[in-house]
């Protein structure tokens, strides 16, 4: 194939995930893409529910009309104590991952300007006018091109900035007995043996009977499938079930880390989503933060007059605070439950997911910061401090 053959595009999207699919549907909502062509290439049809997407808001999305369940109150819990959290203003969303990729795949068949190719991506390669793209079937050319296909080794292959996982297996069960309130998500319950590391159970009930029930840690090493399943059939157990079936199953490890991903992003290239750093690094919620991030991307795309890649991320004193947090959690993973326990036991849960949520002003700030254990923010503090520079 000659150079004359090779299709060209204005933008091309390899890997389309979260953060993609999200940023192509906002750069069809805002009606100022029409004239340019766009390609999505992803080796996955996306026509499986894959995973669970949840978020918490206060104020209507564009999501809205695919949130398979909401709930306004929460459970905390760890081996001493349980709290109800009053969610108000905000709610806690469920977004099904097949339910996500039917509802953009819906609007996306609508324009003409927009592909989408199921290949498996084996070369990027920028050249100073344009971007190569090479698959397993053809080889495309872009303007710009924006990657959320996750190259883990940029962030295990160094040492300044810790690498954690948030991993877990879940299951999408239909008990006999009546052991869930459905008005109520399980955020995070701690009483699970925590065997040195920080590790919680997490339920979505849609009824009394039927909930997601994901057994989750936040450390280095991924475990044997059997131990996370054990784990689950004892949590069961305990909540008064020894007899369920199992509908679904999603397992998956998110990638928690303060390593400035944004640095790899180049005059032509931009990595997005995981791959981008857009995952909060504390706690790996996704969701939240590809919807801010996509929806400052297309304005970016939009108005930016010297377009380079490398100008678009600003780091925040929030990527501060989730180092400070992921260096405890490296050297000392059994702190996690009496961390997060010291922000809900008596905090505000409307301040703590503002915070989260990285829209606190200073003030509010302090005032989330001083509920967590002091000694070891200031030992990470010293640690860490050069590394913000």
């Amino acid at each position: 194939m000659n150079s004359s053959q090779i299709k060209h595009f204005n933008y091309i999207f390899t890997g389309t995930g979260l953060s993609a699919f999200m940023t192509v549907y906002k750069m069809v909502l805002s009606e100022r893409f029409a004239d340019k062509s766009i390609l999505l290439l992803d080796e996955n049809q996306k026509k499986t529910n894959d995973r669970t997407w949840c978020f918490w808001a206060k104020e209507e999305t564009v999501w809205d009309s695919i949130i398979a369940k909401k709930w306004d109150s929460a459970l905390f819990a760890n081996e001493d104590f349980k709290r109800d959290l009053d969610l108000n203003p905000y709610q806690y969303n469920q977004i099904r991952g097949i339910d996500f990729y039917n509802f953009v795949f819906v609007e996306l068949s609508k324009h003409q300007n927009i592909t989408f190719l199921n290949e498996k991506v084996t070369d990027i390669n920028e050249l100073e006018t344009h971007v190569f793209v090479g698959t397993e079937e053809d080889r495309y050319t872009c303007d710009y091109l924006f990657n959320s296909i996750y190259t883990k080794a940029f962030a295990e292959r160094q040492t300044k900035y810790p690498v954690l996982q948030q991993h877990f297996v879940g299951w999408f069960v239909k008990t006999e007995a009546v052991v869930f309130n459905p008005e109520q998500a399980t955020f995070m319950d701690f009483s699970v043996e925590q065997k040195g590391n920080t590790r919680f159970m997490y339920v979505l009930p849609t009824s009394k009977n039927e909930a997601l029930v994901e057994y989750t840690l936040f450390s280095e090493k991924v475990l044997p499938k059997e131990e996370y399943e054990n784990e689950i059939q004892l949590y069961l157990e305990k909540l008064g079930t020894d007899k369920f079936q199992i509908i679904e199953k999603e397992q998956g490890s998110i990638p928690m880390t303060s390593y400035p991903f944004w640095k790899k992003n180049t005059k032509r290239v931009l990595n997005i989503g995981t791959a981008g750093g857009w995952t909060k690094a504390s706690t790996g919620y996704t969701f939240r933060d590809s919807d801010k991030k996509s929806s400052d991307l297309v304005g970016f795309l939009h108005t930016s007059t010297s377009f380079r890649m490398t100008t678009f991320h600003k780091k925040n004193r929030f990527w501060f605070y989730d180092l400070l947090l992921l260096d405890i959690l490296h050297r000392h993973n059994e702190l996690g439950s009496a961390i997060f326990s010291s922000l809900f036991r008596k905090g505000n849960p409307k301040l703590v997911f503002k915070f989260l949520d990285e829209e606190t002003n200073l003030f509010e700030d302090v005032k989330v910061i001083l509920k967590c254990p002091t000694i070891p923010f200031l030992k990470a503090l010293f640690r860490v401090i050069f590394l913000s520079k």
